[in-house]
């Protein structure tokens, strides 16, 4: 190697195009989410003059040509020159990085987006943007391409109006896809509304015939969020309990109710930002809930003298809360902004709780019974959870618990080479123990479907065999007690029949990983094995297809004639072990779907396992009935 490296080889990158050259770094990734991202970014600026109390509206559409046009009712961007830059305002915010309005604590108090760089990284990652301002009487346009400015700040006409509308479109050689997803938006857009009581959002999608309105606007702000949240979950009480007020400068707003689930459901945002990792406002906020409830309940003698106090999960349980709060400058751990840093927030938050949750407490003496009565059957079932759970962890050999007994483990004792299927049935676990390659590969066979954990407490699950069995296999422990530096195979690979009954197996298996040890998910262990569907054969030529619309391919390239031999798979029992081997275990050609979360929608994930597998009927007819025309390879 002859390159030089000196002075002259360290690159500068002006303006926007370290944006270009490092796109994740400033939206997360080129993939959907980063995608959808932009949208977020354009419409938090919007959102920040909704919370200055200047705007009421904002209405997204997705273009025909997959370009979005966001605009509000806000002030405008100013249009006057920025003496520093010496370009108009609006120019600087479109194209200059960390420029806005959001520094210096004159422009807004609170914000969300991020800290000056939104507008600016769209336009960077967009093929074209437009800008349009009205304000003064003036409508005033610009146009940017690839972050650079295609001509000067023009007034084209004039309005009595004010407000911003922004149109781009995402650059496709930045993008690995560049098409919108309604659902995507339609969710985040909703989450927003939420968040900030009062604002109108509507989302217009112009891409179908007639164009989709859909309109989110709710004046009870977080309490309609924690009722939309509840809606497929039966509530032990009707009232929504809400505190709301102002310490050290910090804006606190929580909502909660209870339902009869055994599942936390407690989401956490800062100046409308998910903070998925929680943080100090959600630490305030379940320490005034753990304190209050058991001062409570030891004056109203719900609590004996000689018991134990409750713990915060005994509270927790069955609990639907949001804890909002707005603050001026937000310092976030890590760079994704995940969990909150500041201490005046725990302070503000327990403050403010504890102080108004008492004053509904003894003003509500019905409800705070049910709430107590509830927690002292969680804090019961949690010291039954507690002796099975010592049942199931993983002991030494001398301490005598061993391995359980239908698991063939593997030799390899490295966790980073190993992996376990977890195969329904003894037939297939036959099959996959003779087909395995004996080092890496572990077999855990499960008999019959495992226990439903969405309709149960944790000492029920703990006492369920078939559970116990996979606890004790990968090691880690669950809930509390989850260590993940104690996993024993570092791919978890569930393997089921592709029918009915396999999907509900699956299902079953990830409702329990994602409600008890979701960090396997989040850390990328968790797989789907994906077994062919099909074996086609026509002279002495053999191919395996794991989807309709492959066989088609295959049939179209091999001639549609009478020779095809065609064998439909409805079971791993039906492969032999080489036959398993070869199509779905050999790591050199076998097809896996990686399980992955995204935190940012976990409400909407939970309600999702909540439909699907909880108590109530009708909202999983509702679901069925929506989603039956994408139905592929209906088992009958």
């Amino acid at each position: 190697m002859n390159a030089e490296y000196g002075a002259d080889q360290i690159q500068i990158l002006e303006g926007l195009e370290a944006v270009r050259k490092r796109p994740g770094m400033y939206i997360g990734s080129t993939a959907a989410k980063g995608l959808h991202h932009l949208v977020y970014e354009i419409v938090d600026n919007a959102v920040d003059e909704a919370l200055a109390g200047f705007c009421d509206t904002i209405t997204v559409t997705i273009n025909k040509d997959n370009s979005i046009t966001v605009t509000d009712n806000g002030r405008g961007i100013p249009v006057g020159i920025n003496h520093k830059a010496g370009k108009p305002a609006v120019e600087v915010v479109f194209t200059i990085l960390h420029a806005g309005g959001k520094f210096g604590g004159g422009g807004y108090k609170v914000s969300g987006g991020l800290h000056g760089v939104g507008a600016s990284v769209v336009n960077a990652l967009s093929e074209w943007l437009e800008v349009y301002v009205h304000l003064d009487g003036k409508i005033h346009k610009q146009r940017y391409e690839r972050g650079k400015v295609m001509g000067p700040l023009e007034v084209i006409g004039e309005t009595d109006i004010t407000g911003t509308k922004v149109i781009f479109l995402p650059d496709k050689d930045i993008f690995e896809e560049t098409v919108f997803d309604y659902d995507t938006l339609k969710q985040r857009l909703r989450e927003m509304a939420f968040l900030t009581k009062n604002l109108k959002i509507v989302l217009e999608d112009d891409r179908v015939e007639p164009t989709v309105v859909k309109e989110f606007h709710y004046a009870g702000g977080i309490k309609e969020y924690v009722e939309y949240l509840n809606r497929h979950k039966d509530p032990l009480y009707s009232e929504i309990l809400y505190c709301e007020g102002k310490k050290d400068d910090v804006y606190v707003e929580v909502a909660l109710q209870h339902n009869n689930s055994y599942t936390e459901g407690c989401y956490s945002f800062v100046n409308n930002i998910t903070t998925p990792e929680g943080g100090t406002h959600l630490a305030g906020f379940k320490n005034a809930l753990t304190k209050t409830f058991n001062d409570y309940a030891r004056g109203q003698k719900y609590l004996k003298d000689n018991e134990q106090n409750l713990v915060g999960e005994d509270i927790r349980e069955g609990l639907t809360a949001i804890i909002s709060i707005k603050i001026s400058d937000p310092q976030f751990e890590g760079q994704t902004k995940q969990k909150l840093g500041n201490s005046e927030a725990r302070g503000a938050v327990d403050s403010i709780v504890s102080e108004q949750l008492t004053y509904f407490l003894e003003q509500n003496p019905s409800v705070a019974k049910i709430i107590c009565e509830k927690a002292i059957l969680a804090q019961r079932a949690r010291d039954a959870a507690r002796k099975a759970r010592d049942l199931t962890r993983r002991k030494t050999a001398l301490e005598g618990l061993s391995l359980p007994g239908k698991l063939a483990d593997c030799s390899d004792k490295d966790p980073k080479n190993c992996e376990i299927y977890i195969v329904e049935g003894d037939s297939a676990g036959g099959s996959a123990k003779t087909a395995r390659s004996r080092a890496t590969q572990a077999i855990l066979p499960l008999r019959g479907k495992i226990l439903n954990v969405e309709k149960s407490r944790l000492d029920k699950i703990l006492v369920n065999n078939e559970i116990k069995a996979m606890i004790t296999a990968f090691g880690t422990g669950i809930s509390d007690d989850f260590d993940i530096s104690k996993l024993r195979y570092h791919k978890i690979i569930i393997m089921t029949d592709a029918d009915v009954d396999g999907a509900h197996i699956s299902t079953l298996l990830l409702t329990f990983l994602y409600r008890f040890m979701p960090e396997l998910i989040k850390q990328g262990h968790v797989y789907l094995a994906q077994p062919p569907l099909y074996k086609i054969e026509k002279n002495k030529m053999l191919k395996y297809v794991y989807s309709d619309d492959e066989l088609d391919r295959v049939l179209t390239e091999w001639g549609r004639d009478g020779n095809n031999k065609i064998q439909r798979y409805k079971g791993l029992g039906e492969m032999d072990a080489d036959q398993l081997w070869e199509t779905t275990m050999d790591p050199e050609r076998r097809v896996l779907l990686r399980v992955t979360i995204d935190e940012e929608e976990s409400s909407e994930i939970d309600m999702t396992f909540t439909t699907l597998m909880g108590d109530k009927v009708e909202p999983r007819r509702e679901f069925i009935e929506a989603n039956a025309k994408y139905v592929k390879n209906l088992d009958i």
